[in-house]
């Protein structure tokens, strides 16, 4: 159902990177990626071992969705085990379980990669992202109250994670 992305899929990857910046708080920043800056991020993703996957609509082969996962902290060794992961899905495509499939597929694959643990980091007024983190395993560990700002509001960083 998933497939490995290419170079080819990144203008739609930076077009569903930049719908979460510009309509949700997932994402703490205001300013939009650009096709260089997505190329990077794939590039690190592969070299380090990491998946991207994307899901794609059946009938226009376009992609709709993108989950990964990379290092917790930037300081391996002490977290090498410890994964955090991502999901977006196009607006559209948003509502039919699509990003419930990803994460799931992200977390099997963590797993069979030997990862211990994953977390994730959830805007804290998305409560539906964490409502699905909690029916797939992941527990709430923390709350981060206006650690940061977004659309010049105050905003909650919820940590949750799931041993793999």
């Amino acid at each position: 159902m998933f497939d490995d992305a290419t170079v080819d899929d990144l203008p739609a990857i930076v077009d569903i990177y930049n719908d979460v910046i510009a309509t949700t708080t997932a994402i703490y920043r205001d300013d939009p990626v650009t096709l260089e800056d997505r190329a990077a991020w794939l590039d690190e993703r592969r070299a380090a071992g990491f998946p991207v996957l994307v899901a794609r609509d059946e009938a226009t082969r376009r992609v709709v969705a993108l989950g990964s996962y990379g290092w917790f902290k930037a300081s391996p060794p002490g977290y090498a085990t410890t994964v955090e992961h991502t999901v977006m899905v196009a607006p559209h495509a948003r509502g039919g379980g699509l990003g419930t499939r990803l994460l799931q597929a992200l977390t099997e694959h963590a797993g069979a990669a030997g990862f211990h643990m994953m977390v994730g980091l959830i805007d804290g007024a998305n409560t539906g992202s964490i409502a699905l983190h909690e029916r797939l395993g992941f527990g709430q560990v923390g709350r981060l109250p206006e650690v940061a700002r977004k659309d010049d509001a105050w905003v909650d960083l919820v940590l949750v994670q799931r041993s793999l």
